[in-house]
């Protein structure tokens, strides 16, 4: 089930290895949508508010993490492509090793710290200990999120991006019972759906194991394949640590807008939880093509294909856009009945805060897409830092529009602290791109 990506048709390949992916971002969205829908219609309002005001923190923690796993798999896609085994092998290995370790500080740091950070974001009174309760299980917890994502993070590599999907499905369902039994049975409220979820990462991640250790020969590791190898180890820091802090960088911006929405109060707090969920659902295909863009042009970087990973990157840019101008055109013609599904209560106050979200947002879903598209090409070429100097656009733009918009009371403003990301560094990332390969070109090599 593993496709070499260095030869063939770009079109045919990149949907061929994306569509797995998308529905499997989907269903990780919907288990994430259960647990927003569960908690908002069978525990309130404020129970929504409250998983709502952790999701930037969350974003913080795991983007971190997820940043991790993903850069250290990088240098693994590279060797699969240049036919190198036992280089892929060794890269995992010290990939493993270094997940561990990270994996053991974030923890420790998030857990002790977490009360702090949520004050700081101005959480509101009233939903701040369903907050801190939810968050807390989930950083408890983050070593099944990190074991999935570095399992399926080894397996795109190589061009497999079915199987995870499958166990992701499975998780999933699992959520889905889960939250029903931890929240309907035992009414364990947040606590209860923050469970479910860590579960269930935890399951999809060993079931990713299982099946590399018994039916892919070219991942069965020995020992000798986690023995420290501090220059393969700085060679994945080098690619897995910039890439952490871009998703750190994009997180804090949306932390500094998470402060200003909580200064509106849990009701509008609810609603742009409610609203986001929906981008996040419909905005998947986007995630879904940074990450095959990220193997696309891992695996031809390590046969030296520079040209391919230009046609590549047209053909993604085309169905980013084609596709960004047609959800948006559905989201607002369904926009009633998507916002419904979460809250049965202040529905007519929500609804109108969410339509001005989805409307301005969606406007600007192109740009959005562009930096999954660019951002995962340079990421996996092996430049980690442009990327997260786009962080740093992302960042400063939607800290200065956040500014503004808490001065203002505005949630509109709030919404447009994402706007304004979303082009800076678009734009930022696709000049950058194009000044590199430009450059490739002239020297004929990486």
């Amino acid at each position: 089930m593993e496709l070499d990506m260095t030869k063939g048709k770009p079109s045919g390949l990149l949907m061929k290895f994306m569509l797995p992916l998308v529905i499997g971002n989907i269903f990780q969205q919907l288990y994430n949508i259960v647990d927003t829908v569960i908690v908002g219609r069978f525990v309130g309002m404020k129970a929504l508010a409250a998983v709502g005001a952790t999701g930037t923190v969350m974003f913080f923690i795991l983007g971190f993490m997820q940043g991790l796993t993903t850069g250290f798999t990088v240098l693994t896609s590279q060797r699969f492509g240049a036919d190198d085994s036992e280089g892929m092998k060794k890269s995992i290995g010290m990939a493993v090793v270094l997940s561990a370790a990270a994996t053991v500080v974030m923890t420790a740091l998030s857990v002790t710290g977490m009360d702090f950070l949520l004050r700081l974001m101005h959480t509101p009174t009233d939903i701040f200990e369903m907050s801190k309760s939810y968050i807390l299980v989930i950083c408890i917890g983050m070593g099944c999120t990190v074991l999935y994502n570095l399992m399926a993070s080894i397996l795109r590599a190589v061009g497999n991006s079915k199987v995870p999907l499958y166990f992701l499905i499975v998780s999933a369902l699992t959520n889905i019972v889960l939250d029903l039994v931890f929240i309907l049975y035992f009414h364990m409220g947040v606590t209860g759906a923050a469970l479910a979820t860590v579960i269930s990462q935890g399951l999809s991640g060993l079931l990713c194991i299982f099946y590399m250790a018994g039916r892919v020969e070219m991942l069965k590791l020995g020992r000798e394949h986690f023995r420290p190898d501090l220059h393969l180890m700085g060679i994945e820091l080098s690619i897995g640590l910039p890439m952490a802090l871009q998703f750190s960088i994009t997180a804090i911006g949306t932390i500094m807008v998470q402060a200003a929405l909580n200064m509106l109060g849990s009701v509008a707090v609810a609603a742009y939880t409610a609203a986001s969920k929906v981008e996040q659902l419909v905005t998947q295909p986007f995630v879904a093509m940074g990450m095959t863009m990220a193997t696309y042009a891992g695996q031809n970087r390590g046969v030296n294909a520079y040209e391919r990973i230009r046609q590549g990157a047209r053909c993604a840019a085309l169905l980013t856009t084609v596709y960004a101008v047609t959800v948006f055109a559905v989201i607002m013609v369904c926009r009633h009945a998507l916002i419904a599904m979460f809250v049965s209560e202040n529905l007519a106050e929500i609804e109108g805060y969410t339509t001005v979200y989805l409307f301005l947002c969606g406007m600007f879903f192109t740009p959005l897409g562009m930096i999954f598209v660019y951002r995962n090409i340079l990421q996996g070429c092996g430049y980690a830092l442009i990327p997260t100097l786009g962080g740093v656009v992302e960042l400063a733009s939607r800290w200065a529009v956040a500014v503004a918009a808490a001065h203002y009371r505005s949630f509109a403003g709030i919404c447009a602290a994402n706007i304004g990301a979303w082009v800076s560094a678009g734009v930022f990332l696709w000049v950058s791109y194009l000044l590199i390969f430009r450059k490739i070109r002239r020297q004929g090599h990486f």
